[in-house]
């Protein structure tokens, strides 16, 4: 038997409408952000790009070779200490900054793993609901099914039972 696929309904694709609700999501947890959190990403944004590199490795050159008498100026840190005392401050500015960034970034993270785990124990839990039901209609119309686990199909997950599982396992690994 042949089949026909019907054209989807107009409108927006279930696909296309959840990458907008993530992308509308997106948009509003970075316009929540505080002024501190916004100041910290740029900061964190442009000491990550290249252009940065670029302009440290510039200066860094011109100062050396200033300081080193390679050029008609007059050297001002002949011993470097300004040079290494500019760096180590900016350096410890900017891990600062980058471990704000990455604080907001893994609680974002975190949230999002959350919301993984609750679609996957919904979806768990809605799958073993259609095991039991295609079971039963089976077994209404004679149908044999023959699958070993059917039995452990049609139970629920218990989430700590796993979670205790896991941790086991990884408790004896370890020993």
């Amino acid at each position: 038997m042949e089949q026909t696929f019907t054209k989807p309904p107009e409108g927006p694709s279930v696909v296309a409408r959840n990458i907008e609700a993530l992308l509308q999501r997106q948009n509003r947890e970075q316009e929540r952000r505080t002024l501190q959190q916004r100041i910290a990403d740029a900061i964190t944004g442009a000491a990550g790009s290249l252009p940065f590199v670029y302009v440290h490795l510039a200066i860094v050159l011109a100062w050396v070779l200033i300081n080193v008498g390679w050029t008609p100026l007059k050297p001002f840190d002949p011993t470097f200490v300004l040079l290494a005392t500019a760096a180590s401050v900016e350096a410890i500015f900017l891990s600062t900054f980058v471990l704000v960034t990455q604080n907001r970034m893994q609680r974002e993270a975190d949230r999002r793993a959350n919301l993984d785990l609750q679609i996957s124990l919904l979806t768990e839990h809605e799958l073993t609901r259609v095991i039991q039901l295609v079971d039963a209609v089976a077994a209404k119309v004679g149908a044999q099914v023959p699958i070993p686990e059917l039995d452990e199909l049609q139970r629920d997950v218990s989430p700590e039972q796993v979670l205790d599982a896991i941790d086991d396992a990884s408790t004896r690994g370890s020993e």
